[in-house]
């Protein structure tokens, strides 16, 4: 079993949903939900893209949980190009993961993180079988540390 984490507001850390808003892993209305392997990373994640907005007191994390028989599919870091990680592959990047979409060989797609390198983020496809075997497990409170 596999737990990883995602820091939204209130108002989505009820239950499992994505937005399809276009992200580095997936075009604009390809639905997938961004986790992090860890609290901390999730943190980051979060305070990268969400550009200051926000009070603390409208923050969650919630934990999810993989089970062990749902796959999980890993990408391979040696094998992207070497600038994956620059702005101008998101589109690079974005057929990677529309492409594992639409292959529907696993629920769950292992990929690196740009903001702490050696550190993952675990996508999860909300349209693959398998889905309903993933759980929101618990929904704690999240403060961020006021000097960031």
């Amino acid at each position: 079993m596999i737990t990883v984490y995602r820091i939204t507001t209130v108002q989505w850390s009820r239950e499992l949903t994505a937005s399809g808003n276009a992200a580095r892993w997936n075009s604009k209305g390809r639905y997938v939900i961004y986790t992090a392997e860890s609290r901390a990373l999730a943190c980051l994640e979060n305070l990268v893209h969400r550009s200051g907005e926000g009070d603390n007191r409208l923050y969650k994390v919630m934990l999810i949980t993989i089970p062990a028989s749902v796959k999980v599919e890993v990408i391979d870091i040696s094998k992207l190009k070497k600038d994956w990680f620059v702005m101008e592959q998101y589109p690079y990047c974005q057929s990677i993961g529309n492409d594992w979409l639409q292959k529907q060989q696993s629920a769950i797609l292992k990929v690196p993180s740009v903001v702490i390198k050696k550190e993952y983020n675990y996508l999860i496809n909300p349209q693959h079988p398998d889905f309903k075997k993933i759980k929101l497990s618990a929904t704690e409170d999240f403060d961020f540390d006021s000097r960031i």
